[in-house]
């Protein structure tokens, strides 16, 4: 590979790649919110921002689809996502 060429990535794949990281650091911090005393450190993991959309329902003559998502933010969450960026980098 020349140098200054660079490797394109999806859009679909860095969206991907991002979820996971937030995934995986937000399970991460659950499990650090188990093992922690109460205190300002596990209220600081544990605060997370919460959105999405309610369910709202597709009803057809044959069938029936209820779509909705919630999405749960917490601070390793975000740590997660900003590691995972990082690392993408060499991907």
């Amino acid at each position: 590979m020349a140098l200054g060429s660079s490797k394109r990535k999806s859009v679909a794949f860095i969206v991907l790649i991002l979820l996971l990281g937030a995934l995986v650091g937000s399970a991460l911090g659950e499990v650090l919110a188990l093992i922690l005393p109460d205190g300002v450190v596990k209220e600081f993991f544990l605060r997370a921002i919460t959105g999405g959309l309610g369910p709202t329902t597709l009803n057809a003559v044959l069938f029936t689809i209820t779509l909705g998502f919630t999405i749960k933010l917490n601070v390793i969450g975000i740590v997660g996502i900003v590691v995972v960026a990082y690392l993408l980098r060499w991907y």
